[in-house]
């Protein structure tokens, strides 16, 4: 029996990354040096393994997260590969992921990996985070999934998976509804799955440019009204304090804001919806939305510029951007 062809591609990242000169790691393996560090990966499926960048996943940008979608559809549709596995830094792979999500339509499975320790250290987990991710791209309970990240043999949704921890090899968590599964025994498990929202074509090109500002105690707001104009930014993203709220001498101030570009309410909690009808003081949610900020639901802050970038590619307009929330509240 024929095995699945699975494409794997490298951005870079801790997973590449081997001592220089300066003292510290830096990306230098590419795909086919991972590849052939694992020799369980040929008995999983035919492996094309393309290294398309070297970086640090916080010098990946936006266009090129676009242009690994662009190849992964183009894998899918014209060169009949099966699955895919996206390999990177972690600092970015919840970002990373979930653009992908909202990028790439169909249903065979894309999965993100990447590893918390360099291939030197001992212990490296890259290999067994590979490994653990190419058997998910492969299986038919990784398809019509949507996009998954795995590291730590967890199986986690791109909209819920964040990194809550600097060292950590369990740093990958998804807060609000756990991970979907694990790869045990050489099996990827699926005991729970998340359905498909509305995707975005990649043809219409990069996101819009979005601030993304955390509301503090005392909160300096004087940098909100250079956003529209001086700066040029086409919306924002504030993230909130609790449900979803400000001081009181902030709220105008958005919603002088709001007037001119879209801006979504996040929180700067870890996780949770932003509320939409419980406190009513000013700079509450209640006060916020009738002041024209659209709720990001459970969205968290990086994850909703991410999706108010790609609906502000177009004119979209307010309604617009409260219909791509939707989804999500």
């Amino acid at each position: 029996m024929a095995l699945p062809r699975l494409l794997i591609l490298s951005l870079g990242g801790t997973i590449t990354m081997v001592r220089d000169e300066s003292g510290g790691i830096a990306p230098s393996l590419g795909a086919e040096d991972l590849v052939q560090s694992i020799p369980e990966l040929g008995d999983v499926a035919e492996l094309d393994a393309r290294s398309v960048f070297r970086l640090p996943s916080p010098s990946i940008k936006l266009e090129n997260i676009i242009e690994v979608a662009g190849i992964i559809e183009r894998a899918f549709r014209d060169e009949g590969f099966d699955g895919a596995v996206v390999i990177q830094g972690t600092d970015t792979i919840e970002e990373s992921a979930f653009l992908l999500d909202l990028l790439i339509s169909g249903g065979k499975p894309v999965v993100v990996t990447g590893a918390m320790r360099g291939a030197e250290a001992p212990g490296a987990d890259g290999p067994a985070n590979l490994l653990a991710a190419a058997r998910l791209a492969v299986s038919d309970e990784a398809r019509d999934a949507g996009v998954l990240v795995v590291l730590n043999y967890d199986i986690h949704a791109a909209r819920f998976v964040q990194k809550s921890h600097t060292a950590l090899p369990s740093a990958f968590t998804s807060p609000l509804v756990g991970p979907l599964g694990v790869v045990a025994e050489g099996r990827p498990r699926l005991y729970a799955r998340v359905p498909r929202l509305p995707v975005f074509p990649i043809a219409d090109g990069e996101p819009a440019p979005i601030a993304l500002l955390k509301v503090a105690m005392g909160y300096d707001a004087r940098i909100l009204k250079a956003l529209p104009d001086t700066l040029g930014y086409a919306g924002l993203v504030i993230e909130g304090m609790g449900a979803g709220h400000v001081p009181a001498d902030v709220a105008p101030i958005l919603g002088d804001v709001a007037a001119r570009i879209p801006v979504v309410l996040a929180s700067r909690s870890m996780t949770g919806p932003v509320f939409t009808n419980t406190y009513g003081y000013p700079g509450a949610e209640i006060d916020l939305i009738a002041r024209g900020l659209i709720p990001s639901g459970y969205l968290s802050g990086l994850k909703a510029r991410l999706l108010l970038g790609l609906v502000l590619r177009k004119d979209a307009g307010a309604d617009g951007v409260r219909a791509a929330f939707a989804p999500y509240q």
